[in-house]
């Protein structure tokens, strides 16, 4: 079993939550070293080079594999999924963004991740909330990602819902260490990860349901 790792602090609870779950040492090493960006994640999941991961959206939809009603969720706002008013540019990082942004109609650059929830914190008052835009438009929360498989189904059927049954807290050392390495004071990094949600009720599936169509 080879799972993607997205390397950003909005999926650090799951993350944690795997290093409890797995007992297997070679997979928790193999996390380790298939973490990437959502771009790269997508492609090496197209290219079954990994069985399972946090897809974005957009990709979701196309090819022959599972997704569970998980993933990566705003319910009002995200603070990490940005536009800078200005020249449109787009995000290699992130598929779903790009296209959420020319939904959206909004025109500028887009930022996304750790990086995008640094300069949020820096200057919120230059960029624009992709999440929020879309609430305050459709009155629904919007989905970035997916758990997606393609082998091992029953596995990851299991750890999924093992995922979103409990609460994970995250350790103060990890936690420290996360917001160290990204540069962002550890409060505001608490703050941020009560924005993201990981089970798809009804009204999530409804929205990616609407944002699919619309692309």
């Amino acid at each position: 079993m080879l799972f993607g790792k997205i390397d950003y602090i909005n999926l650090a609870p799951f993350h944690v939550f795997l290093k409890r779950y797995i007992q297997n040492s070679q997979l928790k090493q193999s996390i380790e070293y298939k973490k990437s960006y959502p771009s790269k994640i997508n492609s090496l999941f197209k290219k079954r080079k990994i069985d399972a991961a946090f897809i974005s959206s957009i990709e979701s939809k196309r090819g022959n594999f599972t997704c569970f009603n998980a993933g990566i969720i705003a319910h009002k706002e995200i603070r990490s999924v940005l536009v800078k008013k200005g020249k449109y540019s787009k995000d290699s990082e992130s598929a779903t963004s790009n296209a959420l942004a020319k939904v959206l109609g909004i025109d500028g650059e887009v930022i996304i991740g750790d990086k995008a929830l640094r300069v949020y914190i820096e200057d919120k008052e230059s960029y624009i909330d992709l999440a929020q835009k879309w609430y305050l438009k459709n009155h629904l929360p919007f989905v970035f990602a997916r758990f997606c498989v393609s082998k091992n189904r029953c596995y990851y059927q299991k750890l999924i819902t093992a995922f979103l049954q409990k609460e994970v807290k995250i350790p103060y050392y990890i936690a420290k260490k996360y917001a160290k390495k990204r540069d962002i004071p550890l409060f505001e990094m608490k703050a941020y990860l009560k924005l993201v949600h990981y089970d798809m009720d009804y009204k999530s599936q409804r929205s990616l349901r609407k944002f699919l169509k619309q692309v």
